[in-house]
């Protein structure tokens, strides 16, 4: 008889309860078809009523999974934990995965350590890797793909190089941004500037990429003296609407690649005495729930984050079931018009 721990129940007792082999049993629990249904559903009700754990360690050796899959961030916790998006995306992730027998894991990639951690995680024990890719690093994607990690990227990646080889879910961010900018135009603004993302990241460089195009087309200014920095943050929104001002008087609106730094600049233009949207509109990027509370409520362009999640553990679970090809998503993203614009 095999040597348990005391108090442990022990795939031999649930197959006892259940009136059938050790064998048996535990093809039922891994997931096994070939199993008949009174069968099954004897060892399921066994293994609930005695309060059945499987040993993951055994069933890996088995199945040759682990049952873990990987989020990862390469930024800083700060990001993390201050910026809704991430917290949406998680949400879909979970939504996803519940009920296929995998458990999300998070892993942030913000230095050289937790970088090679991550490495040998996808390696060695991750069934597969959810990524949301921060500051452009091919090099990462690559020493991924060496090590026959399967990943979904968050977003276009790299940022302007080639996708062909990888599975990412994007939302149509130079779509959205244009569809703000025009929406500024048609309310009458003329002198329109952007607080961009950060530049290296897919999402900072379309997002500014449709507010030139906008503007491009609508023959307006549209140069680099009508941008400035917000890196997603709202501390940086706030700096960056000082800039502006600054350097244009006349502004009488302001294009933001996410929500966080549409709030910086609300607040900065409240301490300038500029009125929203009177003296100067604002159109955030994301619609996090504080969009909706800003004083004045923040017009912005709606992605689907969570919804982005979902179909990232939906491509990487078929993945795990055996898909091969490489699959590019763009999720659509919709202005909420309100009360800033």
């Amino acid at each position: 008889m095999a040597n348990t721990v005391p108090g442990r129940v022990t795939l031999e007792m649930v197959a006892a309860a259940a009136g059938v082999s050790r064998g048996t049993a535990s093809r039922v629990l891994s997931g096994s078809p070939k199993v008949s249904q009174v069968a099954s559903t004897s060892v399921r009700a066994a293994a609930a009523q005695l309060g059945y754990r499987p040993n993951l360690s055994a069933r890996s050796l088995v199945t040759g999974r682990s049952g873990l899959v990987g989020f990862a961030v390469n930024e800083d916790d700060d990001r993390l934990f201050t910026d809704p998006y991430f917290a949406q995306l998680v949400r879909g992730m979970h939504h996803e995965l519940t009920g296929s027998d995998h458990a999300l894991v998070l892993s942030l990639v913000s230095d050289s350590s937790e970088r090679s951690r991550l490495l040998e995680f996808a390696a060695t024990r991750l069934d597969g890797l959810l990524l949301a890719y921060g500051h452009s690093d091919p090099g990462l994607a690559e020493e991924l793909d060496a090590v026959g990690a399967r990943v979904v990227f968050a977003g276009r990646m790299p940022a302007r190089g080639p996708a062909e080889h990888t599975t990412w879910v994007d939302s149509d961010s130079v779509g959205g941004a244009r569809a703000a900018v025009e929406h500024l135009l048609e309310r009458g603004r003329r002198c329109v500037a952007t607080i961009t993302g950060d530049l290296d990241m897919a999402a900072g460089f379309d997002r500014a990429e449709g507010w030139r195009q906008a503007l491009r087309e609508a023959d307006l200014p549209h140069g680099d003296d009508l941008t400035a920095p917000g890196r997603f943050r709202e501390e940086e929104g706030r700096a960056a609407t000082e800039q502006l001002l600054a350097r244009h008087p006349d502004l009488d609106a302001v294009f933001c690649a996410n929500d966080l730094s549409a709030l910086g600049a609300l607040d900065a233009l409240a301490a300038a005495g500029r009125r929203v949207p009177d003296d100067v509109a604002v159109v955030g990027f994301d619609d996090i729930p504080a969009a909706a509370t800003a004083r004045p409520p923040l017009t912005t362009v709606r992605q689907e984050s969570e919804l982005m999640g979902r179909r990232m553990a939906r491509l990487l679970l078929d993945r795990l079931d055996g898909g091969t090809e490489p699959v590019q998503e763009v999720l659509p993203t919709t202005l909420v018009v309100r009360e800033s614009s």
